[in-house]
């Protein structure tokens, strides 16, 4: 096994279509999102001969908390299985930089945790890195019909509400252009639900990259000539994800939502997507979560449950134990 700087971006995308699931987390694009950001990527592959059986991109955190490594929805390896040749190399990687430690948050079952990522080696990380409770709709198995049958009555007839009440849906085709129109609902969204936001410089960099490749939609919820709810979705490698969302409280009796996530679903089924995904919801009976202001919105949709492997983490110094013991009180405090 050889393990080497990554160096053709269409061998790495290439090879990230073909797994089952193909986060875009892990695309080359994304890590150019997060080089705009100042989180530098480092991207490593690996190799059984002239074969690539894996890919890892990491991202250099410059935290208060402590500066590391972490691999969001990563790595991505044909059989599942982080080698001890790809962990030292991340390990060379974090000493290189200064960090105290590595986190890996793998888009894989939760079943496979205990197997593909024994204690020994790592440690379940104290906070979550990304969400690890996917609600998602599999478009192979499912019709348009059957898709609108499995859902919940309630979000059926709001669907067809929004759509009598004269809402429309529309796909921006300049997304830059429209994008502080989006950030305006966001912040007023943010402020309703208490969450920590992506920066603006975040969301444009992410916005420019994709909407080049015809990977980023904007879509635009309009009532009576005024846009009062959005989104970004993002849609590559065969899955299209719903990755922000933003709406207005003044016209909350509007279920232009509802409209705008149906439209989406439909686009992705015209596409060929295998996969629709509402991104996190909230563990089942866990009320104080990030997601669980979200989460009956998306379950009224249908679909099923992919529930991730927590996140894991390498410790690199002793720093590590610091950081631990400070993320672990600040998890007690938030009640989370």
């Amino acid at each position: 096994m050889e393990i080497r700087e990554a160096t053709d971006t269409a061998q790495w995308d290439a090879f990230l279509s073909k797994q089952e699931y193909s986060p875009f987390m892990q695309s080359w694009t994304m890590g150019e999102v997060y080089r705009d950001i100042k989180e530098e990527p480092i991207r490593l592959e690996m190799r059984e001969g002239d074969n690539l059986v894996g890919i890892c991109q990491a991202l250099v955190i410059n935290a208060r908390r402590g500066k590391h490594l972490v691999v969001p929805y990563g790595p991505v390896i044909e059989n599942r299985q982080p080698t001890t040749e790809l962990i030292e190399a991340l390990k060379e990687e974090a000493a290189k930089r200064n960090c105290c430690f590595i986190r890996l948050s793998p888009f894989i079952s939760k079943e496979l945790s205990s197997i593909l990522y024994p204690l020994s080696t790592f440690k379940p990380a104290p906070h979550h890195l990304l969400a690890e409770h996917i609600w998602y709709i599999n478009l192979k198995e499912h019709s348009e019909e059957e898709i609108l049958k499995n859902m919940r009555k309630n979000t059926r007839n709001l669907i067809r509400r929004a759509e009598k009440d004269g809402v429309t849906i529309t796909r921006s085709k300049d997304p830059l252009k429209d994008l502080d129109t989006f950030i305006e609902l966001h912040e007023e969204t943010r402020k309703r639900h208490s969450f920590t936001p992506y920066t603006n410089t975040f969301f444009r960099s992410q916005v420019e990259h994709f909407s080049k490749r015809n990977e980023c939609t904007m879509y635009q919820a309009h009532y009576e000539g005024e846009v009062i709810a959005s989104s970004i979705h993002m849609h590559a490698f065969g899955e299209t994800s719903y990755h922000h969302g933003a709406s207005t409280r003044k016209l909350r009796k509007i279920p232009a939502s509802y409209l705008l996530q149906w439209t989406a679903i439909q686009d992705a089924i015209k596409r060929g997507d295998h996969m629709y995904s509402f991104w996190g919801i909230a563990p089942e009976g866990v009320k104080k979560h990030p997601f669980a202001g979200v989460t009956l919105f998306k379950r009224g949709f249908g679909g099923e449950l992919l529930e991730l492997t927590h996140c894991m983490d390498v410790p690199v110094n002793s720093r590590y134990y610091l950081t631990r013991a400070f993320e672990n009180y600040r998890k007690w405090r938030r009640g989370f």
